[in-house]
């Protein structure tokens, strides 16, 4: 397996739960994170090598991504393992995926690439690449089927791993946060890249806020390997009263909070299943800027708001990215909350499409995948 990030390493735990509880003595190796570690995954790599995001950033690690991906390729050619699971990282993974597949070696692909939004022409790269796709929404594989892919919706792992009435109270009492009092989220992302651009803007939202409303509370969960660099980066900007830095914990914090300022990315679908209301934010290199939205097939950017096919949660992307749009926004949801309530009903139903036993459906799949 090769999981990228920290949103790949929940994803491929929860798909190492079942293969195990349907293959006891099944081993895992490749790429991973501390959550597929600890379920006994032998990381040859750590995850957070192949996380960057965007194309100028990616330049910059481009070599060493490269290497490690050719080592990875002679190690896997070299011991063949019965199948080879690319978890997301799809610029890293179908790459890998094809020559394993031209080697007789079964490929599966956990999370099919947003062809759907952004670059279309992938879907000749994933026919060449993958025996199998796993998908998340239900309308992708309609999608792959007209193009000859074989592939299973398993449903969204999020969706059962995280509660349908989340209890804001309890995750208030757990985080020591007064729930009597509103409490922020924010989520700058999980990237050194993202939080060096994010990180600032968020920061001087969250300060305009405070001046404006004086009981808010905050909290950022950070990913452990970058706190150093976020609490740079806050103490930069001056700081901010009221703050509490979580190491991990990000289900914790949107639980608790009453609305959250965050990263475009998976983390704003895990904010709609906790039914919170939020405000996406995303800035980046000025190039790579201009290369994606060239790309951009749809109006949204936002998970939640594809999904809805409406932009039921706000979207400030690059130049509108801005601390006083980004508070604004914010405070005008703690401020409305019929609007709110509206939001969350929505959320419900979306919860409910995306439920589904993720883990078997999986393991299933992937039965069929070594039969043949």
């Amino acid at each position: 397996m090769v999981a990228g990030e920290v949103s790949g390493d929940l994803l491929a735990g929860l798909l190492i739960q079942g293969v195990q509880s349907h293959w006891p003595q099944a081993h895992g190796f490749g790429i991973g994170g501390p959550r597929m570690q600890a379920l006994g995954f032998e990381a040859w790599w750590p995850h957070d090598k192949l996380a960057v995001r965007g194309y100028v950033e990616v330049l910059r690690h481009y070599r060493g991504i490269v290497a490690i991906r050719d080592q990875l390729r002679e190690r896997l050619l070299s011991q063949p393992p019965d199948v080879f699971i690319g978890v997301d990282a799809p610029d890293f993974n179908l790459d890998l995926e094809a020559k394993l597949k031209a080697a007789g070696i079964p490929t599966v692909h956990f999370v099919c690439p947003s062809i759907w939004a952004w670059r279309p022409e992938r879907i000749e790269k994933i026919r060449r690449s993958v025996d199998h796709m796993l998908c998340i929404f239900p309308f992708e594989p309609v999608l792959l089927a007209q193009a000859g892919i074989e592939a299973t919706y398993v449903g969204h792992p999020l969706a059962q791993t995280i509660p349908l009435n989340p209890n804001r109270s309890a995750a208030c009492q757990a985080l020591g946060l007064n729930d009597q009092r509103p409490v922020v989220a924010i989520l700058p992302g999980s990237r050194l890249s993202e939080i060096e651009h994010l990180t600032p803007r968020f920061i001087q939202a969250a300060r305009i806020m405070q001046r404006q409303n004086s009981a808010l509370q905050f909290v950022l969960p950070a990913v452990p390997s970058l706190l150093p660099r976020l609490q740079a980066l806050i103490q930069a900007e001056g700081g901010l009263p009221n703050l509490q830095l979580l190491l991990g914990q990000s289900h914790a914090a949107l639980a608790a909070c009453d609305v959250t300022l965050i990263a475009s990315g998976t983390a704003t679908l895990e904010a709609a299943l906790f039914k919170r209301p939020m405000v996406i934010g995303y800035h980046m290199n000025w190039l790579s800027w201009q290369i994606m939205k060239r790309q951009q097939l749809q109006a949204w950017v936002g998970l939640p708001n594809i999904l809805c096919e409406d932009f039921v949660v706000p979207e400030f992307l690059q130049d509108r990215c801005t601390p006083d749009a980004l508070a604004k926004a914010c405070l005008a949801w703690l401020s409305a909350p019929d609007r709110v309530d509206a939001l969350q009903s929505r959320f419900h139903h979306l919860h409910l499409s995306l439920q589904l036993d993720t883990a078997q459906l999986s393991t299933h799949a992937l039965e069929k995948v070594l039969a043949r």
